[in-house]
């Protein structure tokens, strides 16, 4: 019987992505981009499955309803960069929802699409001074980590008077919660792991020893993270070493539209990392969005790169790592203590990374532990939840994740990514604070 010809509900296929031809001056066309968001605009509007994902959605339909002709074509443009700027990339409409990706013939793609929208923007130079601050984390790490720095900036940061000033002054909404800055940064606390040489016992996919690209956020605001997943790693017989250097992976600057700022991150990292993958290392990152960076965005931002296809291929999520070794039989449970109700926010650049719930899988293997998945968008979303003009979006997103933790009754809570979890503690103002899965896990063992 011969396929049905025509326009197709949804696909049948395996969505695909098309590779980001953003070195085309066409890409830039702003003519020719308002003329793309019609059309995906036009057709988000009458699906319209997205609409609970994030405030972008409901932007572009409350632009729509309130339009004197009720369709896409009564929105004015400039109206547009409304729901461009409420995108923070999470890509989940993109994997969870859309029925029209490619290879269907409509060929949605919103998340890069909002990726150009954003590129345009920054290219225009239509970007705020607090943006491009936030975005520079190594910078900021480098300065707020200088001993007695560090103290000061913690304290200011908690300080209703001194954020009334931030929030007048730059944008960064009094009540968000700012992240700490260290003055012994995670590259201090593993000075001796740096370019250590090893041998790994490899199983699946895995050679049995890996790289930790610490991160910006890994390296100065919360090392103990890392340090967790090395003291989690060595007990499981699998080395670890820190790159010899290494910056923020541009994931901060991708979300901004910088490009150019990406492309320096990688040609920065990138030589690093193929060198260890050639030594026979494989690569993690405590933040899941790092590790998206390089096993999703940047293979699409640089197709013809051999180096940056051979670190994507190299780089694997936490939990997706332990979860593989564990099929082999070389993952320990000699676990001491249970951890009892753990609720557990699966992070979306972790859930787009398409490993499956490994996360939720390994914890589940401490005995004397339940474990309650979440997943759904904590609504930090990188800078967002800290703008002041969308602080209140990001606490109203955040809102169902919040209160199934206070369903859970747990005894513990977080997420794969550090800043979701905070995010939540934002949100249930209890007093209790997030915990990496990581760190859990470093806790049962008793180690």
């Amino acid at each position: 019987m011969a396929a049905p010809t025509g326009q197709r509900e949804g696909n049948l296929e395996a969505p695909t992505r098309h590779p980001i031809d953003w070195k085309n001056p066409e890409y830039y066309n702003e003519q020719s981009l308002m003329e793309e968001l019609e059309r995906v605009f036009d057709l988000c509007h009458g699906c319209r499955r997205c609409v609970s994902l994030c405030q972008s959605f409901p932007s572009l339909f409350d632009l729509v309803d309130e339009s004197e002709t009720m369709e896409v074509d009564g929105v004015a443009k400039e109206d547009y960069w409304q729901v461009v700027d409420h995108c923070y990339l999470c890509d989940l409409c993109y994997m969870t929802k859309c029925p029209y990706v490619p290879p269907h013939e409509w060929n949605i793609d919103f998340p890069h699409l909002m990726l150009r929208a954003k590129a345009v923007k920054y290219k225009k130079g239509d970007v705020k001074l607090r943006d491009r601050l936030l975005t520079s984390t190594d910078n900021l790490g480098k300065l707020a980590g200088i001993p007695v720095v560090s103290g000061v900036i913690n304290q200011f940061n908690k300080a209703k008077n001194f954020r009334e000033i931030l929030d007048h002054a730059l944008g960064v909404h009094p009540e968000a919660k700012l992240p700490e800055f260290h003055s012994k940064p995670l590259r201090k606390r593993l000075a001796g792991k740096v370019a250590i040489d090893a041998q790994g016992t490899p199983a699946g996919t895995t050679k049995g020893k890996v790289a930790l690209f610490g991160t910006c956020y890994g390296n100065y605001n919360e090392p103990h993270v890392g340090e967790d997943l090395v003291a989690v790693f060595e007990h499981n017989d699998i080395p670890v070493t820190l790159a010899e250097k290494e910056q923020c992976c541009g994931m901060p600057k991708l979300e901004l539209g910088n490009l150019d700022a990406v492309e320096a991150a990688k040609d920065a990292n990138i030589p690093v990392l193929a060198k260890l993958v050639d030594q026979g290392w494989d690569i993690v990152a405590p933040v899941p969005s790092c590790a998206l960076m390089f096993k999703q965005e940047l293979p699409l931002l640089f197709p013809d790169d051999p180096a940056v296809k051979k670190v994507a291929d190299a780089v694997f999520d936490i939990f997706e790592y332990l979860m593989i070794r564990h099929k082999s039989q070389l993952l320990k449970t000699d676990f001491k203590q249970g951890l009892g109700k753990v609720a557990y926010h699966a992070a979306c650049h972790q859930r787009v990374q398409n490993v499956g719930a490994k996360t939720k899988e390994v914890l589940s293997l401490i005995p004397d532990t339940q474990v309650t998945a979440i997943e759904r968008c904590s609504g930090h979303d990188g800078t967002y939840a800290v703008k002041s003009e969308f602080h209140k979006h990001a606490m109203k997103i955040g809102k169902p994740v919040v209160n199934r933790v206070k369903q859970a009754e747990a005894d513990c809570y977080g997420s794969d990514c550090p800043m979701a979890g905070h995010h939540i503690e934002n949100g249930l103002k209890d007093g209790r604070e997030p915990q990496h899965p990581i760190s859990l896990m470093r806790q049962a063992y008793g180690l």
